[in-house]
């Protein structure tokens, strides 16, 4: 509906949802999650265009440093498609730092993951199915004594600000990049607390002019 309705950009093949990764480390952008299942690698080239575009004008992350989501570091890892991609936007890209695996998201070895949208998906609701489950765990298991829940009285404040760091309510929802003005897409749950700051960051992106910066960014490197 917001391509449809709000337009895409002109020279962007295809708009992509982009979401801060809750790492406790510091925010991690990663693109796509979910809008294009199916993709040609020069799609990712303009992914990371524009996630990068998102990282530094509302995350506040300075001269963000990109990678492509793989199976390796070494840039004859992956499928054909990973290989292919890699090579663009080694080409194309100033801030392509090379592939990240799975596991330097959440450490954020990167500012940058770009992906194709079904792999974002499937690596966005892993790791949020995974902290949530984490978190659950853990409360049951400072709840089973007497001695377990003084422990947690006393790490109380310290779980909190941890909880706040990865939590996706943070940002208020995923924001579809690459289309004329300014869309964030929430979850279907979200809290009040999440819309509020779905809304702040949507007033952000207009302020800071996000799409008219990813046009131009777009049209340098047609």
């Amino acid at each position: 509906a917001g391509t449809l309705v709000m337009g895409r950009i002109k020279g962007v093949a295809r708009p992509a949802l982009a979401t801060v990764i809750p790492s406790p480390v510091r925010p991690v952008v990663m693109c796509d999650v979910g809008a294009n299942a199916d993709c040609k690698p020069a799609y990712l080239v303009q992914f990371a265009q524009m996630a990068t575009v998102y990282a530094e004008r509302i995350v506040g992350i300075e001269n963000p440093c990109a990678a492509l989501l793989n199976i390796g570091e070494e840039e004859a890892k992956g499928s054909q498609f990973a290989q292919e991609a890699h090579a663009l936007l080694k080409e194309q890209l100033p801030n392509f730092a090379g592939n990240a695996e799975g596991g330097d998201i959440l450490p954020a070895k990167f500012d940058v993951i770009v992906t194709d949208g079904f792999t974002g998906n499937v690596c966005l609701k892993t790791i949020e199915g995974t902290s949530k489950t984490l978190f659950k765990t853990l409360k049951g298991i400072m709840m089973r004594t007497p001695v377990t829940k003084l422990g947690a009285l006393a790490i109380k404040g310290g779980l909190k600000e941890l909880m706040a760091q990865v939590s996706p309510d943070t940002y208020g929802g995923a924001p579809l990049l690459g289309v004329k003005g300014a869309l964030l897409v929430g979850h279907g749950s979200s809290s009040a607390f999440a819309v509020k700051n779905g809304v702040l960051t949507t007033a952000g992106v207009v302020r800071a002019g996000v799409s008219e910066i990813i046009a131009q960014t777009v049209a340098k490197g047609a």
